[in-house]
């Protein structure tokens, strides 16, 4: 067992020996978190303070199991239609779209995101940034190389995303998705097509301590099921330099669960799942 002086202890070492800030953390999710970590691991909080002090391979490993990778192919399809229809249109006048994905674990909604961008005929002219605090998981996005296990429903999302008008259902569009994925299930891989891999800019990056990662105006932020295990504070603060790293008339798209409250609701405004800047 542990208690919140435990986890203030783990919270220090993580920050000192690795410069991993999750003193804002929602308590509660941060604490859940570790719990499993000690169980996966069958050691006790006092082992796993030591070992990340003196380990830097392990406190990796730890870092990326407290830190939340839950992604899928056009996830919350609701989302992406909302970018269709009511987002993208806007964007065709201009010379370059800018676009940062924050947290973007794996990258599966990268990849969503030039696959909405290629139909819309806007991929040549955008340039995607995508961002996360852990290297292994930017690996595997790097690769775009996942488990069919869940491809079933990938596609799903990928119809309801592409192919259904919430404006006009009647209307028929038939995408097929073998124009930007390889399902090979003799393998076990759901692959994205070549085309698609060149496009992303990766970097690692720790969005509650360094700042706009790329130093330019994005016209789309996109930082989805992430800020829900921030505390209030946190995801403040964030919200804040959001608008600031935000074009004149720039979008922020949340997770579906999460929302922007308190004074901070006055620099946005919210149409549907979308979040607009405001010009104050």
């Amino acid at each position: 067992m542990f208690d919140e002086n435990d986890i203030k202890l783990l919270i220090k070492a993580l920050n000192d020996s690795g410069g991993y800030d999750f003193s804002n953390y929602s308590l509660k999710s941060f604490m859940r978190r570790v719990e499993k970590v000690l169980y996966d691991n069958k050691i006790d909080i006092y082992t796993l303070i030591n070992a990340v002090k003196i380990d830097n391979v392990f406190l990796e490993q730890v870092v990326r199991d407290v830190t939340v990778n839950t992604t899928e192919i056009f996830r919350d399809p609701s989302v992406w239609q909302a970018l269709k229809y009511m987002v993208l249109p806007r964007l065709h006048a201009r010379k370059e779209i800018n676009i940062w994905h924050a947290g973007c674990s794996v990258g599966m909604e990268v990849y969503s995101m030039e696959v909405l961008l290629c139909e819309a005929g806007l991929l040549e002219n955008s340039k995607l940034y995508a961002t996360d605090i852990n290297t292994d998981v930017l690996l595997s996005a790097e690769k775009g190389v996942y488990s069919c296990r869940n491809s079933e429903e990938y596609l799903t999302n990928f119809r309801k995303a592409l192919c259904v008008n919430p404006f006009n259902r009647e209307e028929q569009i038939n995408i097929p998705p073998q124009k930007y994925f390889d399902i090979l299930p003799g393998k076990d891989e759901f692959r994205m097509k070549p085309f698609l891999l060149k496009k992303a800019n990766f970097k690692k990056h720790n969005l509650v301590s360094e700042g706009n990662p790329f130093g330019i105006k994005y016209d789309i932020i996109l930082c989805r099921n992430v800020l829900i295990y921030f505390n209030q504070n946190l995801q403040n603060k964030l919200f804040a330099q959001f608008w600031d790293y935000l074009s004149d008339d720039g979008i922020l798209v949340l997770g579906i669960h999460e929302s922007i409250l308190g004074p901070l609701t006055a620099k946005y405004e919210k149409k549907g799942l979308i979040y607009q800047k405001k010009l104050i």
